[in-house]
């Protein structure tokens, strides 16, 4: 039991060797795996929340920082009404936990995207979740991306800037790429230094396209409910041997 409990203390550690500061994830692959296996696709859903915690807790036992997931995009809308109804059910459970949990696990959860639109209930679920990230000190950042897109984050961001120069409190020549930043979502993160997509898919599907502009990419065939912290070693290992060259030489 001693010798177990040491070797529990020890994988708690962060590790000694470099880690991205933001590690993002397009959780791909859900409806694909239930597919697999014969099962509805909300089944799907179920474990790939699960896996969510397992790389959430793993990020930030290791020292990533800020934690960011693609869990549910504008299009979502689309899907079949039990699916989404799945969904929206799965994000309330994981925000009561949170709530319950984040002083104890010093991790402060966020949503980002157009809040708007969620039921009513999430939403106070979300009010809930800053009062609770408000009390800590110096915590570990998990983000869900919920009813979030690129395209729409930056119109939101062009529209919020173009009513500050209506009312004369910017000057259009003064607008520079900080104040598209902070005008976005992300204002108070850093933009991400590795975004990861499983599933085998190759595009971006409309993620962090203004934060995304010098991130690496790391591609895994692997689906989403089957990623464990094995292959986000594998992620960033591959982040480790690259050269990052933010446009330079």
């Amino acid at each position: 039991m001693a010798l177990f409990n040491i070797l529990k203390k020890d994988a708690e550690q962060p590790q000694e060797r470099p880690v991205p500061q933001h590690i993002a994830v397009i959780m791909d692959g859900n409806g694909r795996w239930a597919k697999k296996r014969g099962l509805p696709r909300t089944a799907g859903h179920k474990v790939g929340a699960e896996t969510f915690r397992t790389i959430a807790t793993y990020c930030k036992d290791i020292g990533v920082k800020y934690f960011t997931v693609y869990a549910f995009s504008t299009e979502n809308w689309k899907r079949p009404a039990e699916e989404v109804e799945t969904l929206m059910n799965l994000f309330r459970r994981y925000l009561r936990e949170a709530i319950d949990t984040m002083a104890e696990n010093n991790v402060a959860v966020q949503v980002l995207g157009d809040l708007s639109v969620l039921p009513e209930d999430i939403r106070a679920l979300i009010d809930e979740c800053n009062e609770a990230a408000a009390k800590l000190e110096h915590p570990a950042i998990a983000s869900l991306c919920i009813n979030y897109g690129g395209r729409d984050e930056i119109k939101n961001a062009v529209r919020a800037i173009a009513r500050r120069v209506q009312a004369g409190e910017l000057a259009p020549e003064d607008i520079t790429e900080d104040t598209v930043s902070e005008s976005l979502y992300t204002a108070h993160m850093p933009d991400p230094d590795l975004i990861i997509r499983p599933s085998g898919e190759i595009r971006i599907s409309n993620f962090l396209l203004w934060q995304a502009a010098y991130a690496e990419f790391y591609f895994t065939d692997v689906l989403w409910p089957d990623f464990k912290p094995e292959h986000l070693e594998q992620a960033i290992e591959s982040y480790n041997g690259r050269q990052r060259r933010f446009g330079g030489v």
